[in-house]
C-alpha cells in the first residue's frame, strides 16, 4: 500500500501523489529511505539526488539543495530550499558551475563556497544523467 509524498520548494510543488518508496540523504545520517508504515522521522537534507519510487513503478530524480524531511508512517513530505526535476536542470549550466567550482577548489580547497557549488553542480549533473 504505498503513502503519500510531496516534495515542495519555495517556487513550486516538484512533487506530489503516491509513492512504495522514497530515498533520501541526511546531514550527517547518509541515506535514508522511506516506505509505508515507516517510523515517525524528522531530519535535515544534503545537497544530494531525492529518488521517488510512484505507486506505479515509475522512478522519479530531483535535484534537492538542503531542506527538511519529516514522515509520519502514511505521508512523506520533504521540504527543500531548492529542488529541480531532471528535465528542467540546464545541463551546460551545470557543467560551468562544475568547472568553474573545481578551479575555485584547486586555488584555495577550503573554499566552502566553492565545495558547496561544486555539490549542487554535482547533483544537478548526475540527476539529469549528464555526469
Amino acid at each position: 500500500m504505498p503513502f503519500n509524498v510531496e516534495l515542495v520548494s519555495p517556487e513550486q510543488i516538484l512533487f506530489q501523489g503516491e509513492a512504495e518508496f522514497v530515498v533520501v540523504r541526511t546531514i550527517g545520517g547518509g541515506d535514508i529511505g522511506f516506505q509505508p508504515g515507516h517510523a515517525p522521522f524528522l531530519g535535515a537534507l544534503a545537497t544530494w539526488p531525492v529518488r521517488v519510487v510512484g505507486a506505479d513503478g515509475d522512478e522519479r530524480r530531483f535535484a534537492c539543495h538542503g531542506g527538511f524531511v519529516q514522515v509520519d508512517g502514511q505521508r512523506c513530505t520533504i521540504l527543500s530550499d531548492v529542488a529541480e526535476l531532471s528535465h528542467d536542470i540546464d545541463v551546460a549550466r551545470a557543467q560551468t558551475a562544475r568547472q568553474q567550482a573545481e578551479e575555485q577548489l584547486r586555488t584555495d580547497p577550503d573554499d566552502t563556497a566553492a565545495q558547496a557549488a561544486l555539490a549542487r553542480a554535482t547533483v544537478r549533473l548526475e540527476v539529469a544523467n549528464a555526469t
